[in-house]
């Protein structure tokens, strides 16, 4: 990457967040994925970042695009949905990475069951985001311009 070019950063989304906008919008709202690109790109522009926004619901693609992001991103946003409370794998991923990582949920989870309490991602973020909608997205951009400017 030459050192004019915008730095990347890989927002990464786990299973189920491709129906965004659809499934129980009383909890995660009517925006979609597209929505939080538009905005994190509008964010991550105004910071010279620029950003990917990925989703899947298999836990080794999230993985295999952590590892790619090792290579060609300064930070990573992760909302990894239902594999934050089950996924060591993700976390041992995160720890192989050595920019910033920001954990953000739509929903906050603390105030749901009480499985959703425990985070693996946690142990390796640098700050997580949670129970503000779309907008935390835009908050861990925010948050990821002001750690990697300078």
């Amino acid at each position: 990457m030459s050192p004019t070019a915008p730095r990347k950063i890989y927002i990464l989304n786990g299973p189920n967040l491709n129906l965004l906008g659809q499934r129980q919008p009383e909890i995660y709202g009517y925006d979609t994925l597209g929505d939080v690109q538009s905005n994190c790109l509008e964010i991550a522009g105004s910071f010279g970042l620029d950003c990917i926004l990925l989703q899947s619901n298999v836990e080794g693609q999230l993985i295999d695009w952590i590892h790619e992001a090792r290579e060609k991103a300064a930070g990573i946003i992760i909302n990894p949905a239902a594999y934050t409370h089950t996924s060591v794998a993700i976390l041992d991923a995160l720890n192989a990475f050595e920019g910033p990582v920001l954990e953000v949920h739509i929903s906050n989870v603390h105030k749901r069951e009480a499985f959703r309490h425990h985070s693996y991602v946690s142990l390796r973020a640098d700050g997580v985001i949670a129970g503000f909608g779309i907008e935390g997205y835009g908050l861990a951009m925010r948050r990821m311009g002001s750690l990697l400017k300078g």
